[in-house]
């Protein structure tokens, strides 16, 4: 059987057919997640292997591995056995040293010539809770050992299948997989399975698994497990490295019907238990079966189920799973936390209830009505879904960042990056408080942020380009290239305008929100620490006034240094220099705002000298920003002179099975070559400006820093840097769209569509296997609900500028702004704004040109001239 696409119906993602070579896809866009922990949609009955990967992800759980490195040299095949052969170290007194665990789990050894050790941290695979393995007639399995080959269990890529479904219902947060199968003795069984990962209760987890014999009465063996015998195999370009992360502490049975199982992390310390409790009914009567209790190691722990199938009376069994972490806030220890929360866990009805109510709410907040096709309404909801699944249970208590691979799979790590950035206005709009509470992660690791700047020679704070548990930058120094086997170094830690991201996020959110509380409490420390460090990144240049930044990296990863010279960063990028300007003048406004409140502890951790502010605005006015000759935006100094890639002879030689040569780093590298070396981009660079800010706003900042920039300028900048892109990055579609939805709405269109389907469609050949790419999702929102209707907050007011794509009859959806729930709808010739009743303060709004004041209560449509 074979794949199908996706049914039509906006709110459920189907798939019919079983697909091995697809099962790594649908795993991870079935993900079912809360915030605080996500597993992938893999088939509870499957382990570890060629097809499937089980994986469950905790927020904040990292763990660093060291792993032995030879630069340079051909390593082979990344290993592709998926099954860890190596046997985990045991229990440990609490000051015994831990060994570290290199690839298949040997041991590091002292360096040796033309190697080094390297640390990579990963956020970690937790056991694997789902485990429900079943067989039916036959005898019993007495055996503990969960892999012998010769027991008879369902697997789905073995099984004689006659029917395979799979449905995910985005409203509910519930997937749904039904399955009919004959056995080898001829008798067909029906057995359908739904689960959930609570929103209203996010530790618990429940799996339902419902049996009908269809032809047959005899008996079915259940094996309920906790599996934490994984690893970190997720992705491929990473298998080369240290994976085994857990050691065994505690495996025993709580009851007659459930179990717990606890490991750690070997270097992170990380405690994390699981409980679970498996029951079984038969025409809602709870069933006493027979029972034995597995386990191997203080890894695994089960307990088997010996049923009875009458034929079609159905039978189901009922597994309710508690988590907690030593990261959880007012626990006594994980193990006796999900003791208690198992003892007192609802009825799952009650639960699936209570979970889908809290889905409801988020849908009221985050829905948006998309008046197009149905492939785009699904893509929509979908992203919007994952986004949500992602972060809806993070507070400052869990301490979790925006990892751009969500909690779906181990792609980058599941490092935080500057993916951020495309997320936060879609939750600033609506729930406020998550944004928030995710750049509390960013502002508890402002000390390690510091520490990073004062280590380089500069002041303020420098926040890595990859963020993992505590805030130093974990990004890699060597890339695996899989076209030549061998380690290649990786300079993508001079992208120092993850920090001007950061900043920018904090700025966005006090607009939103008109929080001065949060801007005296975290926002106005942050914003001013970045501030610091990009002065002091700055030289100036006397003779022309003007303030140079070198050794940088902007967004476009394909050039870390002029060509010869890789790592050494490039000259006065165009985005930072920009966005640094940007960042002083906000410095300086921050300063203004607080100017006379009662927020003298932030004064003092600050302690700003009498000529700071006055450097920050000259800064600001007079950064270099470099252009070509014929005026066209340069990406940096020197961007010009560079040669033109010959796209035609490597587009020839390697066409759409490269994905549009998304990754010719990688290429070139094979060939002995560089992308230093040519005017090419794997993503939006100078584009981005104008994603973050209206062309009306890029030009004022230019205009401030004493350069012009007309619309056939930034006609012609766009057209320069589309034609030279890879869109090796699935963030580069969302730019790209965006600046093209005044000029070229039909570009912009397919543009969007590209990234919408980012995941859906996997556009990037396999990538989606090892998460879902949260910027595009979050981005692929923002386009529709900013960019098509001209939002924007500036001057304390919404300015909306609707220019709706031709395929959009009308787009609804509601924002939250200052406090004030707005309902939009939007069509090609009315904006329509609706004020519910209620005590909050009236809002200033600004459409095409036309200032207005709404009241609670009030509706009011505004007419629209059309397209620009």
């Amino acid at each position: 059987m074979t794949e199908t696409e996706p049914a039509v119906d906006p709110w459920v993602l189907r798939f019919d057919g079983f697909d091995p070579a697809a099962e790594g896809y649908r795993e991870a866009l079935c993900t079912l997640g809360n915030g605080y922990w996500g597993t992938r949609g893999a088939a509870p009955e499957a382990r570890t292997d060629a097809v499937h990967y089980p994986g469950t992800y905790l927020a904040g759980v990292y763990n660093p591995l060291s792993t032995e490195v030879h630069m340079g040299e051909a390593v082979g095949d990344p290993v592709v056995d998926l099954v860890p052969t190596a046997v985990m170290p045991g229990p440990r007194t609490p000051f015994e040293p831990l060994p570290e665990i290199g690839v298949l789990g040997r041991p590091v050894l002292a360096p040796v010539a033309a190697a080094h050790v390297r640390d990579d941290e990963h956020m970690v695979n937790a056991p694997n809770w789902l485990s429900l393995w079943f067989r039916t007639g036959g005898t019993t399995n007495r055996m503990g050992d969960f892999t012998a080959p010769d027991t008879g269990w369902f697997h789905p890529e073995s099984a004689d299948l006659l029917e395979y479904r799979q449905e995910l219902d985005l409203r509910r947060g519930l997937l749904t997989r039904l399955m009919r199968f004959r056995d080898p003795h001829g008798h067909v069984t029906r057995v359908q399975s739904r689960r959930f990962v609570s929103q209203a209760a996010p530790h618990v987890a429940v799996l339902e698994t419902t049996f009908v014999a269809e032809d047959w009465s005899g008996p079915l063996t259940v094996r309920s497990a906790i599996d934490g015998r994984v690893a970190n195999r997720n992705v491929a370009a990473d298998r080369l490295l240290a994976h085994l992360h857990l050691m065994p502490r505690t495996a025993t049975e709580l009851g007659p019907d459930a179990v717990l199982l606890e490991v750690e992390t070997t270097r992170s310390g990380i405690h994390i238990a699981m409980a679970s409790r498996t029951r079984a009914y038969s025409d809602g009567a709870l069933l006493n079966p027979t029972r034995r209790f597995l386990t191997d190691s203080s890894r695994w722990v089960a307990h088997e189920l010996d049923l009875t199938l009458e034929r079609g009376v159905p039978l189901r069994v009922e597994k309710v799973v508690t988590l907690s972490t030593s990261r959880d806030r007012a626990v006594v220890s994980p193990t006796m936390a999900v003791a208690t929360w198992l003892r007192r866990v609802p009825d799952p009805a009650d639960l699936l209830a209570a979970h889908e109510r809290e889905w409801q709410i988020l849908w009221d907040e985050f829905e948006v009505h998309l008046h197009s096709g149905a492939r785009q309404s699904l893509a929509l909801n979908l992203n919007t879904f994952h986004v949500l699944q992602t972060v809806a249970a993070v507070d400052a208590d869990l301490d979790a960042g925006v990892p751009a691979r969500g909690l779906h799979g181990e792609g980058y790590r599941g490092h935080v990056f500057w993916d951020e950035v495309f997320v936060y206005p879609v939750l600033t709009l609506r729930r406020p408080d998550l944004s928030r509470a995710l750049l509390g992660y960013r502002y508890r690791r402002l000390g390690e942020a510091r520490a990073a700047a004062r280590a380089t020679g500069h002041e303020g704070a420098r926040f890595p380009w990859q963020s993992g548990i505590d805030g130093r930058d974990v990004t890699p120094t060597e890339l695996f290239n899989p076209r030549t086997n061998r380690w290649m170094p990786d300079h993508s830690g001079l992208q120092h305008h993850v920090g001007l991201a950061l900043a920018y996020s904090v700025w966005g959110y006090y607009q939103a929100t008109g929080d001065v509380d949060y801007l005296i409490e975290q926002g106005a420390e942050l914003l001013l620490e970045i501030a610091r460090f990009f002065a002091s990144l700055t030289v100036y240049d006397e003779a022309a006034d003007r303030y140079d930044i070198d050794g940088t990296m902007g967004p476009d990863e394909f050039h870390d240094g002029p060509p010869g010279h890789p790592g050494q960063g490039v000259r006065n990028n165009a985005y930072t220099n920009i966005m640094v300007a940007w960042v002083m003048r906000r410095a300086v406004d921050t300063v203004a705002v607080l100017e006379g409140r009662a927020c003298r502890p932030l004064w003092n951790r600050l302690r700003l000298r009498p000529d700071e502010v006055d450097t920050w605005e000259k800064i600001g006015r007079r950064l270099r920003v470099p252009f070509h000759a014929d005026g066209v935006l340069s990406q940096f100094d020197g961007y010009e002179a560079l040669p033109e890639l010959d796209w035609a002879h490597y587009r020839a030689r390697y066409g759409s099975a490269d994905h549009s040569l998304g990754r010719l780093d990688l290429i070139l590298n094979a060939e002995g070559d560089s992308t230093n070396n040519y005017r090419v981009s794997k993503q939006a660079d100078v584009l981005m400006l104008l994603y973050l800010f209206s062309a009306e706003e890029l030009r004022e900042l230019l205009e401030e820093l004493g350069y012009s920039l007309s619309p056939d300028l930034i006609r012609r900048t766009v057209e320069f840097y589309r034609v030279r892109s890879t869109h090796g990055s699935t963030l580069s579609n969302v730019v790209h769209s965006w600046v093209d939805a005044r000029a070229d709405r039909e570009r912009s269109w397919a543009a969007l569509c590209q990234a919408l389907d980012s995941d859906l469609g996997d556009i990037q050949g396999g990538t989606t296997n090892e998460g879902i790419h949260l910027g595009a999702m979050a981005g692929s929102i923002d386009m529709v609900v900013r960019c098509y209707t001209g939002l924007e907050i500036r001057d304390d007011m919404l300015w909306l500028h609707p220019v709706l794509p031709v395929q959009l009859d009308k787009i609804a959806f509601s924002i939250n702004y200052r406090e004030q729930p707005i309902r939009l709808e939007v069509t090609a010739t009315n904006l329509r704004l609706q004020l519910p009743a209620g005590g909050a303060t009236p809002i200033r709004v600004r459409v095409e040109g036309r200032e207005a004041q709404l009241y609670p209560g009030q509706t009011h449509d505004f007419l629209l001239s059309g397209p620009d």
